[in-house]
Order: structure tokens, then sequence, then C-alpha cells
């Protein structure tokens, strides 16, 4: 057999592990080989390729990024491209396509599997918001990472007697806010789930500061949105796949906070040094499991399913399902953070 492997999407630590753990498990049980498409689908459209083989992929468990690049593209060129796939998939004589990506790589490969084209879904995303699985690699590491920061926040915050706000990424889902703003004690969390209503924050800080508190640290997640009516967001538009372009919301809600409160605001926007460097070590042990799941899956013609993790175990679940929604914040786990707020 030979098995194709492309990352699509936003690079996230990890990518290298399964790509990785692929490679390796189908050359030791199976005896068989891996190529790999560069910089996404766009490599696959352009017949862009690098073999993969032991030697290759040895000493990539703990390194971010991904060998194999990634770009991504519009969902009509993917439309469009359709054939154009089929038929180098064809030329190399590639059996299954493992495609490892999050929601707009993911809901590609459905499309690819529903005409026919025989895939094994992986998913990534630090965002976290892949339905069907209860953790995406990446995730832990983004939230390692935004930990630390926030720790180190903390003092200078306290020192000057300040409020600091720290911008994460999220766009629909605020796991890594969630997490984050948990694990490090802030005081105030903003998501894409709820809405905030600007002057709830600022009767938190000013009371927070009236008790006699030294500062105040606030998550903020990028995709987080103000009540209408509460507070206006300078509009971004759209970039070219449709996404929303953000404008900084932590560092406006941090100007009309100095306004309505009268305290020093401070914003840090983490961006993309949430995305970068080595994963964690359950990042590492995670995307090795998924990679050789799917590598099994491939080998057993379990097409049209991505791997997940359920509890402990990894299973195969079907990619129409996975991809039929995002995995959001729910309101219980809003309800938990109450309690540590102000």
């Amino acid at each position: 057999m030979r098995i194709g492997v492309l990352t699509g999407g936003g690079d996230c630590p990890g990518l290298n592990a399964v790509i990785r753990s692929v490679v390796r498990t189908a050359d030791h049980r199976y005896g068989s080989e891996v190529i790999g498409f560069r910089d996404g689908w766009r490599g696959l459209l352009e017949d862009r390729t690098m073999p993969l083989d032991v030697g290759r992929v040895d000493g990539l468990l703990t390194r971010g990024g991904t060998v194999l690049g990634s770009a991504r593209v519009a969902p009509e060129l993917l439309r469009d491209g359709l054939e154009r796939m089929r038929a180098v998939l064809a030329a190399h004589e590639v059996d299954v396509l493992v495609p490892i990506g999050g929601e707009g790589t993911l809901t590609a490969a459905h499309v690819l599997s529903e005409a026919g084209v025989p895939v094994v879904g992986v998913p990534k995303t630090i965002d976290n918001d892949i339905d069907c699985t209860d953790l995406t690699f990446g995730f832990d590491t983004a939230v390692s990472i935004a930990t630390e920061m926030i720790d180190r926040l903390h003092t200078t915050a306290e020192s000057h007697q300040r409020v600091l706000l720290v911008e994460v990424m999220g766009r629909h889902a605020g796991w890594i806010a969630l997490h984050a703003g948990l694990a490090a004690g802030a005081h105030v969390t903003l998501v894409p789930e709820q809405p905030f209503d600007v002057d709830e924050v600022c009767r938190l800080v000013s009371a927070r500061f009236a008790r006699g508190a030294s500062h105040v640290i606030g998550v903020v997640a990028e995709g987080a949105t103000p009540r209408p009516g509460t507070m206006s967001i300078r509009d971004g538009g759209v970039d070219e796949f449709g996404h929303r372009r953000f404008t900084g919301v932590a560092q406006q809600l941090g100007e009309e906070l100095e306004k309505r409160t009268g305290k020093e605001v401070r914003t840090t926007v983490l961006g993309h040094v949430q995305r970068g460097g080595t994963p964690t070590s359950f990042d590492r042990v995670l995307a090795t499991r998924f990679g050789l799941h799917a590598a099994v899956a491939a080998h057993e013609g379990r097409f049209g399913e991505m791997v997940a993790l359920r509890g402990t175990d990894i299973e195969l679940v079907p990619l129409a399902t996975a991809v039929a929604r995002l995995k959001t914040v729910t309101a219980s786990r809003l309800a938990e953070t109450e309690s540590f707020t102000g």
C-alpha cells in the first residue's frame, strides 16, 4: 500500500509527530510506503511531493511546525480541482490519503471521501474545536504557552497596579482562553461563546481594586465580542476564505476600560507564539497515537473516518459527523469560571 499525507491550515506543535508516526507504523507493521504532499491541498493540486521514509522522519517527534509545509486554499479551488487531485493521487499510485488538519482541511477531506477518494482524517487544531474528539493535539501546547505568559504578566501587573489584558487565539471557540485563564488565575475570561457586557467588566475591575487588590488579569479570546449596544468594535471585514478579520478586541476593550474606570490598562497579544515551538509531552503522545491509528485504519480500509480521542482510547468516527459542527465551550464549562471571576 502507498499512503499519501498532507498537512493543511495553520501549523501547530505535533504535526511532525503525526507524520513520523504514520511513516513508522506503515513501514514497521505493513512494509508500506508513504509520500508527502507539500503545502497542504495546494501541493496536491500542483503535484508537489516529497518521499517520506523512516530515515527522513527520524528526529521529528520534538520538532514544531510541519516538514511538509502548510497553506490555506479557497474552498472553490478545492471543489473545482477535485478531478485534478484524483489524477495526481492516481499518478503516484496513492491508495489512501491521510489529511491532517482542522475544520477546513477535514471538510475538504469529507468532500473527497464523498467523491470516492479513500481518506482517513487526523484532527489538528490548537483551538480544540473539532467535534467528536475530546482533545486535539496542539491544544495542550498552546494552553501551556499562554499560561506561562500570563504567569509572567501577573508580577508586572502587580508591581504597577495595572489591568493587563492578554489576547489569545480562539476565533469561534474559547477553549484556550478558558483553560489558560483557569490555569493562570485570571480574574476575567472572555470567550466568543458568551458576548461580554463592558459595564460588567468595568464593575469587576473596579470592585477588585476597591477590595485592595493590586492588579487585574483578563484573558480575552480573539473572537470575543461585546453584547450589542454595550460597546462598538471596529469592523475588519472578511478575508479571501470568508473568515472574519479581527481588529484587536483586547486593545479596544482596554481603551474602553481606561476611560470608564480610570485604571491603567496594558494589552498583550500572544498571537502566533501559541502555535510555535516544541510540543508538550501530552501532545507528542496524542499526535503519535493519532498517526499510528490513522495508518492502521488506512490498511484496514476504514475510509471516510477520522481518528478521535474518546476518554483514553483512540476511536474512529465518521468524517461527516466530525465536521457537521464546531465544538464550542459549553455553558456548564463557562459556569465553572464564575467562582474565580473578579
